[in-house]
């Protein structure tokens, strides 16, 4: 991966400046991906403490998956808007402030969580959401403007795995952090983070924020939410992140209730689900650009047809060892979709358009994020986990039958 050069360099001045262009690349998408790394584990690392906050609280299954999506609700509600904004104003310049009151949002939360104030708790996690959803889609933004197109899917793979190396490090650290300083610990540990992230971020992203050109028009905006195409990806990327978000908020009193394994084993275990995804994230992009020659759909239909069957037969796997390897497995088949989706729905609009599908793809997606704690709860609530992850396999099905009517990208 590299930032764009000119392609003949014929003085040592030209190589070292391609040089110093190729380092400025690394920070701004190393610098990115602490910030949204940081991002990650705040957001799930509730779940991985969920006894603990119930009891804590006094409050049932579907209240403490509420504590955990209550940041993608927020973020459904605030993507597109955001992307309206990123499109006409300075991107980078909102990034920073949203990483501000993330970390706001963090001291909030460990402040309610102490005084066992369930709501508070609650509108500290909706302050997040809308941080969370303005470092996404400005970082996908800015990340794809700063390298050449033929590496852009692996590039922003490469910052989109920020995601489950961030849930691997919440899930596995949350329970180790809720025993030393008590579970509202866990909410501002991972935030202070993100400023570091924007120490890196900030000199190497100057001249990558500002608005392209004039706004663009209603009528193009409109264009956006006009298309089909744009609609089927969304709803992929839906099925995903409410398959993502199932697993990774329910996994663990699973191990905990079902396989005897105690809370802080749990968490470890469940980690390997997003941690995965650091490989399948970069995966999806190079199997797209190179195995695939830049086609999006084959990678997205694999993603759908490996995840099906092994969260269908979850429960009636026998072994600790065999549900580790159905975690690995299906961790890395449901990530290959959260990796690529973002650049498959950039390449099927105009490119003055572009953050605005992105956040289109955001909102649609985080909707699943947002329902699938709540309903899965829900259900293991009143029919048990079997049933919970069977109806997780069903949608893994619907969404293979999906990604076989997904077209390739025309731009």
């Amino acid at each position: 991966m590299s930032a764009p050069t000119e392609e003949h360099a014929p003085t040592d001045d030209r190589s070292a400046s391609g040089s110093g262009r190729d380092r400025r690349t690394y920070a701004l998408v190393g610098g990115a991906g602490l910030i949204s790394t940081s991002l990650a584990a705040y957001e799930i690392v509730p779940a991985s403490v969920t006894p603990l906050l119930r009891e804590s609280l006094g409050i049932g299954s579907s209240a403490a998956g509420l504590v955990v999506s209550v940041m993608f609700g927020t973020a459904v509600v605030g993507s597109l808007p955001a992307g309206v904004v990123l499109d006409r104003t300075d991107s980078r310049r909102v990034m920073a402030l949203a990483v501000l009151a993330l970390f706001v949002a963090g001291v909030w939360g460990w402040l309610a969580g102490t005084a066992g104030a369930y709501w508070s708790v609650i509108a500290s996690r909706a302050l997040g959401g809308v941080a969370y959803v303005v470092v996404w889609n400005a970082g996908i933004d800015i990340v794809s403007r700063a390298v050449h197109a033929d590496v852009q899917a692996t590039a922003v793979g490469i910052f989109t795995a920020s995601g489950p190396v961030g849930f691997a490090i919440g899930q596995g650290t949350g329970p180790l952090i809720a025993a030393r300083f008590g579970w509202p610990a866990i909410l501002p540990a991972f935030t202070a983070v993100a400023l570091l992230g924007l120490l890196l971020f900030w000199p190497a992203s100057r001249g990558l924020g500002e608005a392209r050109g004039d706004a663009p028009s209603l009528r193009e905006f409109l264009t956006v939410l006009r298309s089909p195409t744009v609609w089927l990806l969304g709803a992929l990327g839906f099925l995903s992140y409410a398959l993502y978000l199932f697993v990774n908020s329910w996994g663990s009193s699973y191990l905990t209730q079902e396989l005897a394994l105690s809370l802080a084993t749990s968490g470890l275990v469940v980690a390997l689900f997003p941690g995965v995804g650091l490989l399948s994230r970069v995966s999806s992009g190079l199997l797209s650009d190179r195995v695939f020659g830049g086609r999006r759909r084959p990678v997205v239909l694999g993603s759908f047809a490996l995840a099906a069957p092994l969260l269908l037969g979850f429960t009636r796997l026998g072994s600790v060892a065999l549900v580790v390897v159905a975690l690995l497995l299906s961790g890395f088949a449901i990530q290959l979709t959260l990796g690529l989706s973002y650049t498959y729905v950039r390449e099927v609009v105009e490119e003055r358009v572009a953050a605005t599908a992105v956040a289109f793809q955001t909102s649609v997606g985080l909707a699943g994020a947002f329902l699938a704690p709540i309903a899965g709860g829900a259900v293991v609530d009143a029919a048990g986990f079997e049933p919970a992850f069977l109806l997780a396999g069903g949608l893994a099905v619907v969404g293979a039958l999906l990604a076989w009517r997904a077209p390739e990208p025309t731009r």
